[in-house]
């Protein structure tokens, strides 16, 4: 079968296609063929040796692990009915390749109606999300600010914030990204990539946001930092754009503020299929979807790495193998 091999840390060009035996299943695992694979920005920075270490990898290793596919080989002691069935799982062995090796225990079923790129796109964003949420809730009628609202991740915010009772103002670069976020359910946006984003949203609520949820980081994420509300909550998940800020113990205390930094996202596996079921099932009503900005085959891996670091597409991005 085919894979992406990782030898070295470095650009997107160390992602190397390579053939390599189908693995076997063993005792309470199953083999799954993968439909669709998520490309998530930490496979990125994994991949340039500066992952988080609780990611760490070393080469030569297969970058991501998020992948959506259907069961083809049960190991010894598994049920039999799982043969043919659709499920999403996070591969412990990673998971840009044709097929996959795991745990019967790590599956999580993706039901009728919703597809493989779709569940593929959930399984880490939306149980992410869900997470987020559960840590700084959203009362109905509270302002959120999302920054980015067009990404994987803050386009399941956008709209689980919405069907929370939340007014989400969105932040989105370009036209075409704040058109597609407001269809998601934004009452409002704000281009964080042109000068004066910060005053036209401090024109649009002079009290600020009573939440920010921050995937950023950088000179934006400070921005949406000193813009909460007196009072409100201000929840770190990325640093794309730079380091997270952190608001001082002092400013804390003047300002009321409940600072949830990234340390956040360590805990999040420990329970995601349960996030990961909810999310396929409101999927399945209808209630979310996901906005799958790209796919790629499997042997344009790099290209896929490179135009996610580029910032060229908006939403998702997968590997089709």
């Amino acid at each position: 079968m085919q894979a992406i091999v990782v030898d070295r840390f470095g650009g997107p060009e160390v992602l190397q296609v390579r053939d390599v035996a189908d693995p076997a299943p063993g005792d309470g695992e199953v083999l799954v063929d993968v439909g669709a694979a998520g490309v998530l920005w930490v496979d990125t920075a994994i991949r340039r040796g500066a992952g988080p270490p609780h990611l760490a990898a070393e080469p030569p290793y297969v970058p991501g692990g998020v992948v959506a596919g259907t069961v083809t080989g049960l190991g010894a002691g598994v049920d039999p009915d799982l043969h043919g069935a659709r499920v999403a799982l996070r591969a412990p062995h990673g998971g840009y390749v044709e097929r996959v090796v795991a745990p019967a225990s790590l599956l999580v079923a993706v039901p009728d109606g919703v597809d493989l790129g779709a569940a593929a796109a959930l399984f880490g964003d939306g149980a992410t999300a869900l997470a987020l949420l559960e840590r700084t809730p959203v009362h109905p009628g509270e302002h959120v600010l999302v920054l980015p609202a067009a990404g994987g991740l803050g386009s399941l915010l956008v709209q689980l914030v919405t069907a929370a009772g939340g007014r989400v103002i969105g932040a989105a670069r370009g036209v075409a990204r704040g058109r597609q976020v407001r269809e998601l359910g934004a009452e409002h946006v704000v281009d964080h990539g042109r000068p004066g984003w910060v005053a036209e949203l401090h024109a649009l609520l002079p009290r600020g946001p009573a939440v920010v949820f921050d995937g950023v980081g950088g000179t934006a994420g400070r921005s949406a930092a000193w813009l909460v509300a007196d009072g409100g909550r201000y929840s770190s998940y990325g640093a794309v754009g730079g380091p997270p800020p952190e608001p001082g113990p002092c400013e804390e205390r003047s300002r009321r503020l409940t600072v949830v930094t990234m340390e956040q996202l360590a805990g999040v596996a420990a329970d995601a299929p349960r996030r990961v079921g909810e999310v396929l099932a409101r999927a399945a009503r209808g209630e979310l979807r996901p906005l799958v900005g790209a796919e790629y085959p499997l042997a344009e891996a790099a290209r896929a790495h490179t135009d996610l670091e580029r910032r060229r597409s908006t939403g998702k991005i997968l590997l089709r193998p």
